[in-house]
């Protein structure tokens, strides 16, 4: 709920003053409630509150307890308090205005480093722990709040943003040249493989899942949560398996509404928001709120090119929705005016990085906007859904069912999955099989499949970046090559993947003044999703099984049982480039005659994709890779010209 700062000398001198008041002043750009200061010694904890849950009104930010001799600055909503109060022993009449913030302090002062362990919610904190000499601090265990820091043999300092620590006089924007070779390098939008750096060369971050100690001029960092395949849940009935999901996402979903403003929602057409968004409105409903949900449109002018099971305008399913669900004031926006191109410079303001999510970016910075404005302070979507509460890949079930050769139910099942799609089974079947057998479609690649190489390969060659990211694993093709289950299982063990939406929703949610909430990211509901056999998620044909039949009666039929078809964001985007195309062309032109930018560039690469566009705005090309690696090569040339 807070942006937080703090400086540590390591020889104990007084922190200089002027140091402390750049911190907080450059955080002044952000809305703010309250603004705290605390200073002992050679220790100074700064934190810009602003008040999202209705504990934090009138918190206390930095807060020291004289009688334990510690004190904390904390950007935290922890969604198990109830759970922590009884192990705690907090008494009952304390509990209602206990702030989040006095908990995690309370939870230290217990378990100490094991504290986090404890910890269920979004969060971001450093405790300074007097008696030890000890700054200690941890990120929530998928990185949903950011936590930067700078170091070096004198001193520490820390700050939930990235520009604040440049207003101290000892750090600069040199660039880290090897967060820039594989940003440039991974295909996907995974950053960097090194969720403890940045693009700036001085300043690193705390990666999720960890907890960092600052002692005696030593840093060290510890992993305290890993998400592993749980063991197997066994339950009597489908019955009994629907029953208990429910029990656990409503619990996630409720303990996410904790809002002293309003409270609103990411809706598309789809099962992961329509279900949290049923189970948020019903909760609201009891306190006599309203839910208020935001969803995307494309604009009025624009034609659906997206092959006939991909939905560009989800309004009918999402008013379908909110018809059945009520408690709703819905909202549907076409951000007319607005599209991938005209937010890049925004966005690098914002993310203070350059980013690849453009396709989405103009709709998604839009939604917060609109949702500000409304007096919204709490924002849920469902974005984790597909790997947790919505799983249930249906063409990669039937390939485990061949690979392991078990016919006839292969047989069974793939016939029922035919009927219920609408889709041949003499269609399916090579889909399948490539899925079963993914190093038959690996021979079969051609050397120019996959996506284009976007890094120079000299630049490549001089970071040794290729090998660095084959020992994390990363797919330099682009192809997806790993069926839907490793790729699930790399989404809980490899922790690059997390950093991007904790980055850009922090971001957002100060400049806003807004949190946005995933209950489908609840700590509670992953390990209970991961404890689900795996056919509790595929039955009778129909995949992402469990959430269709645990939400009977709580979804419309035409949603909770849509097979045929999903949705898909931003693809009226070109569309909406096309009053601007000419100025892009020129820009891209630019870049490619920019003999700084080709030393990390592939210019041939981006030649080559710059002649396709030049045939003019074509809709279709939203989701091509000369598209994506030109756009990439605009916001990375734009950073680097801007802000660097």
């Amino acid at each position: 709920m807070s942006a937080i700062a703090g400086i540590l000398n390591f020889n104990e001198t007084f922190i200089n003053s002027s140091d402390a008041e750049a911190l907080m002043q450059a955080l002044r750009k952000y809305p703010a409630d309250q603004v705290g200061t605390w200073f002992s010694g050679g220790i100074f904890l700064g934190c810009h509150v602003q008040w999202i849950t209705p504990e934090s009104i009138d918190e206390i930010l930095p807060y020291y307890d004289p009688r334990t001799k510690l004190a904390i600055t904390a950007d935290a909503i922890i969604d198990n308090r109830a759970e922590l109060f009884d192990l705690l022993q907090v008494e009952h009449d304390r509990r209602k205005k206990t702030a989040d913030s006095e908990l995690i302090l309370l939870a230290y002062n217990k378990w100490g480093e094991e504290a986090p362990k404890y910890l269920v919610g979004d969060f971001a904190f450093m405790i300074w722990d007097e008696r030890k000499g000890k700054l200690f601090g941890a990120r929530d265990f998928s990185g949903t709040r950011t936590l930067y820091f700078y170091r070096e043999q004198h001193r520490f300092a820390f700050c939930t943003v990235i520009k604040p620590l440049f207003s101290l006089p000892y750090i600069d924007k040199g660039l880290n040249e090897q967060w820039i070779a594989e940003f440039l390098a991974i295909p996907v939008t995974t950053d960097a493989v090194d969720t403890s750096s940045t693009v700036f060369k001085q300043i690193e971050q705390v990666p999720p899942s960890h907890s960092i100690t600052v002692i005696n001029g030593k840093v060290t960092f510890r992993r305290y949560c890993s998400i592993a395949a749980e063991d197997k849940l066994k339950l009597s009935s489908n019955g009994d398996y629907e029953e208990a999901f429910r029990d656990v996402f409503r619990i996630a979903v409720t303990s996410r509404i904790r809002a002293h403003r309003e409270v609103g929602a990411q809706l598309s057409g789809g099962l992961d928001s329509g279900s949290v968004v049923s189970f948020a409105a019903k909760a609201l409903q009891r306190e006599n709120k309203q839910l208020h949900t935001f969803s995307y449109v494309p604009v009025d002018d624009f034609e659906d090119w997206t092959p006939r099971r991909r939905i560009a305008d989800e309004r009918p399913y999402i008013r379908s929705t909110v018809q059945y669900v009520g408690n709703i004031s819905d909202h549907y926006l076409d951000f007319k005016g607005k599209s991938p191109l005209s937010e890049v410079d925004d966005w690098l303001e914002i993310y203070e990085m350059p980013y690849k999510f453009f396709e989405n970016s103009f709709w998604i910075k839009g939604i917060y906007e609109t949702a500000h404005q409304q007096g919204i302070g709490m924002l849920l979507n469902g974005q984790r859904g597909n790997w947790t509460v919505s799983w249930g890949p249906s063409l990669d079930y039937l390939a485990i069912l061949l690979r392991k050769m078990r016919w006839i139910k292969f047989y069974r099942d793939l016939r029922q999955h035919s009927g219920i799609a609408g889709a041949k089974m003499s269609r399916l079947l090579p889909v399948i099989g490539r899925k079963a057998f993914p190093f038959v479609q690996h021979l079969a690649l051609k050397k120019q499949d996959g996506f284009p190489l976007m890094i120079n390969p000299d630049f490549a060659r001089e970071t040794n970046v290729f090998d660095r990211l084959r020992q994390h694993q990363i797919d330099l093709t682009g192809t997806y090559l790993s069926n839907a289950y490793e790729i699930r299982k790399r989404q809980f063990e490899k922790l690059y993947f997390w950093n991007i939406n904790g980055t850009f929703g922090t971001k957002l949610s100060l400049r806003y003044s807004m949190w946005e909430r995933d209950p489908t990211n609840d700590l509670r509901v992953i390990k209970f999703c991961l404890s689900v056999p795996e056919d509790q998620f595929f039955q009778d044909g129909v995949g992402r099984s469990l959430i269709r039949r645990s939400m009977k009666n709580l979804l419309p039929d035409e949603v909770r049982l849509n097979v045929k078809s999903r949705g898909v964001q931003g693809a009226d985007g070109i569309h909406r480039m096309k009053p601007s195309w000419g100025a892009f062309m020129d820009e891209l032109q630019r870049l490619g005659s920019d003999a700084e930018i080709s030393r990390y560039i592939n210019m041939k690469v981006f030649k080559e994709a710059v002649s396709k566009l030049q045939s003019g705005p074509q809709s279709s090309y939203i989701f091509d890779a000369d598209f994506k690696v030109a756009m990439r090569s605009l916001i990375f040339y734009r950073f680097m010209k801007k802000f660097a």
